[in-house]
């Protein structure tokens, strides 16, 4: 199969040619000519099997086959998604693969002036790629109208809901004309999402290409127990004994993040961070250099990393498990992209391992245990068996008494004589 038998124009295959892009992926193929031909479609995806060019190019075919039509503030196309992050890498998916169409794109989101994205959506936009909290502003300061939308994407949709964004998304929703074209893509589908969908999309093409909640099979993960506070010694001894090259940390909080790139500094390792309270111009910066191979070692929280596009990465570490299981299948996700190999390592303490048996309920599968040298935990990790559930510890026996032993409880109630 090639993208010329899925029925794109010309000048889309020149470019995904120049691209390298010679077969479609399964997500791909499935979408592409489910969205050309205007069906809402729901599809479950891993992260890496290019389900961002599954929407991207039918809808840019479209735009482009329609012609320029957009009037003032109005958006023919709109892509939700939930973080900044996110929000950037696909408007520039759809820059790459629009390149040298008659299409106006832009991205809007939170933590930047809002002035400049009101001027740039005054002469209208085929696609504008936007989260709900930005988006929303704009559309109560009359910047953005929905009179002449055509088709609604939704990426990401169960992290926007993971992040609060509930109410946001139910006034979009009611914003938007309600005979529209609606499109749902995203690694993993919750209940949530499986509901929101139901009552959003109309007779929806479904399309799973891999099993629901799965990680990547080239992934290799396995589990290093240790005590918690000797995580970052721990790291820094696995940094140097294996010699990873570059690496993508995650930790639970943002203050997490900035104590371990101060420990890895304080011991002479360079490591970015990107997290919510980083300004966007800083997180742009310490993901490009990531990517560019500037800096080896990049510290996040999930938010923050949410939907990272890293070519060849080798390496994610979970620095700490996180407290939702679906987001490690997200974390592993950043690795092993594309049908590459990757790896996936777990630094995991006693009190993690509730949510060590979440992740591998979640994921059926149990991840092989490892002990370093030197670091083996005082405070054992209880094993967890198949089913995903924690075995308790048995209780140790009781030391039998001597003959002629008498207990502390038999003394208060002995005659003196």
């Amino acid at each position: 199969m090639s993208f010329v038998s899925l029925g794109l124009i010309d000048p889309l295959v020149r470019t995904l040619d120049a691209l390298g892009y010679v077969t479609p992926t399964p997500v791909q193929a499935q979408a592409i000519p489910a969205v050309l031909a205007k069906r809402d479609v729901m599809a479950a995806a891993q992260t890496g099997t290019g389900k961002t060019a599954g929407f991207a190019l039918p809808l840019l075919q479209r735009l482009t086959m329609e012609g320029p039509q957009v009037a003032s503030n109005a958006v023919r196309v709109l892509v939700l998604v939930p973080t900044r992050e996110l929000a950037e890498q696909v408007h520039e998916s759809f820059k790459t693969y629009g390149a040298g169409l008659p299409l106006r794109t832009f991205v809007a989101y939170g933590g930047v002036s809002i002035n400049p994205q009101m001027m740039k959506l005054r002469k209208g936009l085929d696609v504008l790629v936007a989260t709900p909290g930005r988006l929303l502003d704009l559309y109560r300061q009359n910047a953005v109208k929905f009179d002449q939308l055509q088709t609604l994407v939704l990426d990401e949709a169960d992290r926007m809901l993971d992040l609060g964004f509930s109410r946001e998304l139910d006034a979009v929703f009611a914003a938007l004309p309600p005979k529209r074209q609606t499109l749902l893509f995203s690694a993993t589908f919750s209940d949530e999402i499986r509901a929101m969908a139901g009552k959003l999309l109309v007779d929806p093409l479904s399309i799973e290409v891999s099993p629901r909640n799965s990680t990547v099979q080239r992934i290799r993960q396995w589990v290093v127990t240790v005590d918690k506070k000797r995580k970052p010694e721990l790291f820094l001894h696995l940094l140097n004994k294996k010699r990873w090259s570059q690496v993508l940390v995650f930790v639970k909080t943002r203050k997490g993040v900035d104590l371990l790139v101060d420990t890895l500094a304080a011991n002479g390792v360079a490591a970015d961070a990107i997290h919510g309270d980083k300004p966007q111009p800083a997180r742009l910066r310490a993901l490009e250099r990531f990517k560019a191979g500037q800096c080896k070692i990049l510290v996040a929280t999930d938010v923050a990393a949410r939907g990272l596009d890293i070519d060849d990465l080798p390496l994610v570490v979970n620095f700490d498990l996180p407290i939702v299981a679906e987001d490690y299948i997200h974390r592993t996700g950043r690795t092993g992209r594309a049908g590459n190999a990757g790896e996936a390592v777990s630094l995991v303490c006693a009190d993690e391992v509730d949510l060590l048996a979440a992740i591998e309920l979640l994921t059926r599968q149990t991840l092989p245990r490892s002990e370093e040298p030197g670091f083996v935990p005082e405070h054992r990790v209880p094993l967890t068996d198949t089913a995903g559930q924690v075995i308790k510890k048995p209780k140790k026996p009781k030391k039998p008494k001597a003959v002629g032993e008498v207990s502390n409880v038999d003394v208060r109630f002995l005659k003196v004589r």
